[in-house]
């Protein structure tokens, strides 16, 4: 699985100073640096190199400073990362290649020095703010099918797990996410109800949300939520 890159990509990411995350606005990893404003890495994740990883990295290129896409080497050196023609191509992109091994060395085989024009800058836009207000690095990057912990998901958790105790008022809920008020309201995920005029309590549905995404009781540490079953 795609998902079995993430961490030795991520290590190597973060030993150039950024701070990566999984899964964030549909992006497998992303990395931005400590500068105001931030320099924005993106790296797509394949099992092997192909035309699909390349045409993901030609859409990301739009929100990003430097693009990569990243796959396993074939142990016996015939994969695409092997022909002339597809590092070509990703170098023409302005697309850095980073070949995985078995073992779980990372290493360039690309290098991503001529990032095409950024096109898309509210999307960039939403895309840093998302990577953000995440606390921690939630989801691995790769996952499919199941639910992304997204910075929403987690405090809509925050607020559930406050009113696991009884039904509160959104302004009791100020320390668990700033937007609770909001979030409450909205009931997206239908995990809470409303008990009385601006106090709410949670559904069972809620609280099967955190049996499966446990939260850290104060006093607890904290512990990023699990990115699915």
């Amino acid at each position: 699985m795609e998902t079995s890159l993430y961490l030795p990509v991520k290590t190597f990411l973060e030993s150039f100073g950024y701070e990566v995350k999984g899964e964030v606005g549909g992006c497998d990893l992303v990395g931005l640096s400590e500068t105001d404003p931030p320099v924005v890495v993106i790296c797509e994740l394949k099992l092997t190199f192909n035309l699909e990883l390349i045409l993901q990295a030609v859409d990301r290129a739009g929100v990003s400073d430097e693009v990569w896409i990243a796959a396993r080497v074939s142990a016996k050196g015939r994969g695409r990362e092997a022909d002339k023609r597809y590092r070509d191509l990703c170098r023409r992109l302005g697309i850095g290649m980073l070949g995985v091994s078995d073992t779980g060395e990372v290493s360039v085989l690309v290098s991503s020095v001529s990032p095409m024009p950024r096109t898309n800058p509210k999307r960039r836009t939403r895309l840093v703010k998302e990577h953000r207000k995440r606390r921690g690095d939630p989801a691995v990057g790769g996952s499919t099918k199941i639910p992304v912990m997204t910075a929403y998901r987690q405090q809509a958790l925050a607020c559930a797990s406050a009113l696991s105790g009884g039904p509160l008022r959104p302004r009791d809920l100020k320390t668990a996410a700033s937007t609770a008020g909001a979030i409450l309201r909205a009931n997206y995920y239908g995990w809470f109800e409303r008990i009385d005029k601006g106090v709410y309590g949670l559904t069972e549905v809620g609280r099967q949300a955190l049996q499966r995404w446990p939260q850290a009781m104060p006093g607890e540490t904290e512990q990023a939520a699990p990115p699915g079953e």
